[in-house]
């Protein structure tokens, strides 16, 4: 897989993300400084509730400026068969026959982009899933203990 169209595609849609988190956070705002918004009462709070709607928008769309800024100067690595994995690899990994792929970014944790026909997860390295793949290879068997549950990822393949 060419992992720089991976970056292109994930960049794309976290652009379409912002986009649509500007104009939601737009919108709070009016709304947390309308004059609608403005309490009637001691018990009133809607307009409390809608200003803490938009920090938390503000802090997504700093998020997504920050994720957005790292993967225009993400240093993509290529990766072998026999190489360990590290940041910037993309990992296929196989849990319970069914196959995942992940790709390891330092932010980003969770982000979902469909791509080639498979959906590909950011991991950051300080995840569970993130730290059990460092250093492994094809072959191995990444180890994620959650709790009293026990997930075995096999590392089909990385790029």
């Amino acid at each position: 897989m060419d992992k720089k169209k991976l970056v292109e595609a994930i960049r794309t849609q976290l652009e379409n993300d912002l986009s649509v988190a500007k104009q939601a956070a737009l919108a709070t705002y009016e709304a947390a400084t309308h004059e609608e918004s403005k309490p009637e009462n001691e018990y009133d709070t809607r307009g409390l509730e809608a200003s803490y709607l938009a920090g938390a928008q503000a802090k997504r769309i700093s998020e997504i400026e920050e994720l957005l800024v790292i993967l225009k100067h993400l240093d993509v690595k290529t990766f072998g068969a026999n190489d360990k994995i590290n940041s910037t690899a993309l990992v296929e990994v196989e849990f319970n026959g069914k196959h995942s792929f992940f790709f390891i970014v330092v932010k980003g944790g969770g982000v979902n982009v469909q791509f080639e026909g498979r959906t590909v997860q950011i991991v950051t390295p300080s995840s569970p899933l993130g730290e059990a793949l460092q250093d492994l290879r094809k072959g191995d068997i990444a180890v994620v203990e959650n709790g009293d549950q026990v997930r075995e990822y096999e590392i089909i393949n990385i790029w």
